[in-house]
């Protein structure tokens, strides 16, 4: 079964650029109609859908985070990656990728990773 695993740095000052990678495992990024996803979760808060990646490579981001947000693929490590520059305090929370065949409700994703905290702080 596909399992995913974040991987990145758990502290990041603020300015930066926050950096996570996705390890996939036991299905392919390239996989027909499959869609990569990172969401957030900060303390005390609800979800947050930042971006997608999908199988032929192209992306799609939330509004608000659009300007800052990057994400793409290494289909040869099978991996895909989270960039957010700029980052404040406020982008602290728990981050996750999961991945979804695009047919359930927002959040209704096939794969979660464990998720990875990202504590933004001098």
């Amino acid at each position: 079964q596909v399992q995913l695993q974040e991987s990145g740095p758990g502290l990041v000052k603020p300015s930066q650029t926050l950096s996570l990678t996705c390890i996939v495992s036991g299905g392919s990024i390239t996989t027909n109609y499959y869609w990569w996803s990172w969401i957030r979760q900060p303390p005390g808060k609800g979800l947050e859908w930042m971006g997608v990646i999908g199988y032929t490579g192209n992306t799609y981001y939330s509004p608000s985070l659009k300007s800052r947000t990057s994400i793409s693929r290494d289909t040869s490590k099978n991996q895909f990656t989270l960039q957010l520059s700029s980052v404040t305090p406020e982008d602290t929370a728990v981050y996750y990728c999961a991945s979804d065949r695009g047919v359930g409700k927002l959040y209704e994703y096939d794969y979660w990773g464990q998720g990875t905290q990202v504590t933004v702080s001098s």
